[in-house]
């Protein structure tokens, strides 16, 4: 943990302008081909490190939230949704375009060195294909029914954001799998709504249900249940973990989220999953009997003795965060004029586990330059 991380061929900070309506859900770099890649809501867009915009990928007319880079494919990864909630009818009602009105989520995979100018369609151009989730729609439409109550959602599934490759929760290295989190509801009222779903599926295997996605009729090819699903206690938060990232310097799994309201919990920003404790399988608290595989929870940062959670009160990171090696991250920093996040900066931080603010600032003569604002950003699904 102590290793110098080499920084020098990495900008410290690049900019990032507004696309369009919709406002940044996610970064993610590829450091061999030095290209940033960004989720704007309802497109993919390409830039040099320089901020410069190379192509993108758009008309989507539905939810891409969380990206992911996948090395041994050269492919970004992204959680995609098409529902008929609140969120889903907003991206309808300010979007130009058709879709079928049908309820999926899928994890959308770009080969994105096709991406070569902006507007391209991910069907018409072979861009994009994706793998439909079923279990997640079961979980979006069922219901649940705990001590004599029935609630729509089950664990309050609003669908899914956070995405990250990683191996098998709890195992260092070996087989890779898709990690998929769970958009959890904010419900104040309800108790089965208090853990963090992570999803896993192998891959490469997952990719053979891979398929063009046509918007007329939405394919549903895909594993019918994960590997394994998992359970993180954070207390509920507000559309679950907005970014999801595994990172193999520190072995730990980051989950970036919007605050959430329950006043019985601390509603930290930022959680760390210990990925050297093995999961447990065990009684989930609010859950009327059920159980099931839990990991644990770093315990560094900030600790609440009454919920047993452990956090900080980092304010970047459910708008965008990659891990680059080294104990070195990426963070999108939204604009302090429009802190809504449609247009900012991408900042290099360095991850130092043992202070009240787990990352600083990073620069190229050595030094950190320790960022300390708690700024009050916008949570906007």
């Amino acid at each position: 943990m102590n290793a110098a991380p080499q920084v020098d061929s990495l900008p410290e900070s690049i900019p990032v302008g507004a696309q369009g309506k919709f406002h940044i859900q996610g970064i993610v770099m590829d450091k061999a081909r030095r290209y940033l890649y960004i989720s704007y809501t309802t497109q993919l867009v390409k830039l040099d490190l320089n901020g410069r915009v190379v192509g993108s990928v758009s008309g989507l007319l539905g939810h891409l939230g969380c990206i992911a880079y996948n090395p041994e494919d050269g492919k970004v990864y992204g959680s995609l949704e098409y529902k008929n909630d609140e969120i889903g009818r907003d991206i309808s009602d300010r979007s130009n375009g058709h879709r079928e009105s049908a309820t999926q989520f899928y994890v959308a995979v770009f080969d994105v060195n096709k991406i070569t100018h902006t507007g391209m369609d991910g069907l018409r151009d072979s861009v994009m294909k994706t793998v439909c989730l079923p279990t997640v729609k079961r979980f979006y439409e069922d219901s649940s029914t705990i001590n004599g109550v029935t609630r729509e959602h089950v664990y309050g599934c609003s669908g899914i954001d956070g995405v990250t490759f990683g191996p098998r929760f709890g195992s260092k290295g070996g087989e890779i799998f898709l990690t998929v989190a769970l958009g959890i509801y904010g419900d104040t009222v309800r108790t089965d709504n208090d853990y963090q779903v992570l999803l896993q599926y192998p891959w490469p295997a997952v990719m053979q249900y891979a398929r063009p996605l046509d918007l007329n009729r939405m394919h549903t090819e895909g594993p019918s249940k994960p590997a394994a699903t998992y359970f993180a206690y954070t207390g509920n938060t507000t559309y679950g973990v907005q970014n999801l990232e595994y990172d193999a310097f520190s072995n730990q799994w980051f989950m970036a989220v919007y605050k959430g309201k329950k006043k019985r919990f601390p509603n930290y920003r930022l959680f760390a999953i210990d990925n050297s404790v093995k999961p447990r399988r065990r009684l989930l608290s609010g859950y009327g009997g059920e159980r099931g595989l839990v990991v644990e929870l770093g315990k560094t940062g900030l600790y609440d003795a009454s919920s047993g959670v452990w956090g900080w009160n980092f304010p970047y990171g459910n708008m965008g965060m990659q891990s680059v090696g080294n104990g070195c991250f990426y963070f999108f920093h939204p604009d302090k004029n429009n802190k809504d996040g449609y247009s900012g900066r991408v900042e290099l931080y360095r991850y130092e586990p043992d202070t009240k603010i787990p990352f600083v600032r990073v620069s190229h003569d050595g030094s950190f330059k320790v960022d300390h604002q708690q700024k009050n950003i916008n949570i906007i699904p």
